[in-house]
């Protein structure tokens, strides 16, 4: 796929340090010193230059196209053109994401990363690009970071391609691929001792879940969640998937499952945290609606294996739901306000006002307020007026606001 690219902001780079050019071959390849000056082969950037710290960028999608900003200052780094309607994802080594195209995932190149050198490590900001490697598949759904692996699951063909999160340090490497039993719209996460969780479901209904080893002998299986949806990894590698009756975790070799207080009570979008056993997820009561606008949250505690309503004063849509650098829930209202929750407790602490009330739209694929976290900041666009704020999650201030050029959809980041 060819994209036309437009610079429209400089590179952030200190004129005190010393621009390395590296090549811009897109395979892998010996690397070579930082400290020497000589080319190295790395990467698909062809005009980096080595910059005196990390560079953080978000990459936010727009009908037609992606943008790609700096995470500090929010300037526009890159206009990336493509058609449709896009959906990204990090790949989790700080510098690639992943884009739904109609033939697969196609890999993104932030143009930001930092390698390892002895006792201290060079960072690198170059020009964002849409690479040519997609890792086809029929209906690319999620993509899911876990335990040092990168899986992503084809909704259209049950196709799971698995990958060594670093190897993409070193370009685009290739997957092992395995299947589901079935093609459904479905989830897959590979644990850190080599297992990989599942989703079970074909395209009339969904049931449940599995545990497969390396060679595909099933482990575990638990099919009492009917509607599976969504993923989130909970301290202590509790491994939790929604359903429409609550939530289904798996933890230390077993499956458990947790009811929720109504007959039908849906949670299918989930956040996790390492630094928390307890899973934040959404809560949806009205099997009929054409679209339920929630008020109350769930916190699922994977070490009890029980389950608190949160009441909220507003509404708030699937892509309200982070967690923040201590685990606490983050919760982001139709009425503009950043819910900041104690996961134990339940308890409301702080409400931050961030944007201007909104609704959420019918079509979930129509821009809404969304928010992304990254380390110590929340990053929360508000389409409406074609704004991304940053908010300092250690004052619930908002530190700093820009106007883009394009209304953002999704909002996802990478470290550098």
């Amino acid at each position: 796929m060819r994209t036309q690219r437009t610079l429209i902001a400089p590179l952030a780079a200190s004129a005190a340090v010393t621009a390395l050019l590296l090549s811009g071959c897109g395979g892998t390849g010996a690397e070579a010193d930082p400290d020497s000056g000589e080319q190295a082969d790395t990467a698909e950037t062809s005009d980096a230059e080595q910059v005196e710290e990390t560079q953080p960028r978000l990459i936010t999608t727009y009908d037609g196209g992606i943008l790609t900003l700096d995470a500090r200052t929010l300037e526009v780094i890159d206009d990336t053109k493509l058609e449709g309607f896009n959906r990204v994802n990090p790949v989790g080594d700080g510098r690639h994401a992943m884009v739904s195209v109609a033939s697969g995932f196609q890999l993104f190149d932030a143009g930001v990363w930092t390698e390892e050198h002895g006792d201290h490590t060079h960072s690198f900001a170059g020009s964002p690009q849409l690479t040519d490697r997609v890792y086809e598949t029929d209906t690319p759904g999620h993509v899911v970071r876990h335990g040092g692996s990168t899986v992503l699951f084809g909704d259209g063909d049950g196709r799971m391609q698995i990958f060594d999160t670093d190897a993409f340090h070193d370009g685009a490497p290739e997957p092992e691929v395995k299947e589901a039993e079935e093609a459904h719209h479905g989830v897959a996460v590979q644990l850190e001792n080599g297992n990989v969780l599942h989703t079970i479901g074909n395209e009339e209904e969904r049931s449940g879940a599995k545990v497969v080893d390396a060679e595909g002998n099933e482990i575990a299986r638990n099919e009492d969640c009917p509607g599976v949806h969504g993923e989130a990894a909970a301290q202590d590698e509790a491994i939790a998937v929604g359903c429409e009756d609550g939530i289904l975790y798996y933890k230390d070799g077993k499956f458990t499952k947790v009811d929720s207080p109504d007959s039908y009570g849906r949670i299918g979008n989930q956040a996790g945290s390492d630094d928390s056993p307890v899973v934040l997820g959404d809560y949806k009561v009205d099997e009929d609606a054409e679209l339920e606008r929630p008020e109350k949250v769930t916190l699922t505690n994977t070490e009890t294996g029980t389950m608190k309503l949160v009441d909220l004063d507003s509404s708030y849509s699937f892509r309200s739901l982070a967690r923040g650098p201590e685990g606490e829930a983050l919760v982001l209202g139709t009425d503009g306000k950043l819910n900041v929750i104690d996961p134990e407790s339940g308890t409301i602490s702080d409400s931050h006002p961030v944007t201007e009330a909104w609704k959420e739209p019918v079509d979930w694929q129509q821009p809404r307020p969304t928010l992304f976290v990254q380390g110590e900041k929340a990053y929360v666009s508000e389409p409406d007026k074609s704004q991304l704020h940053i908010v300092d999650l250690a004052t619930g201030e908002v530190e700093k606001s820009a106007e883009l050029p394009h209304a953002s959809n999704e909002v996802t980041g990478v470290t550098g």
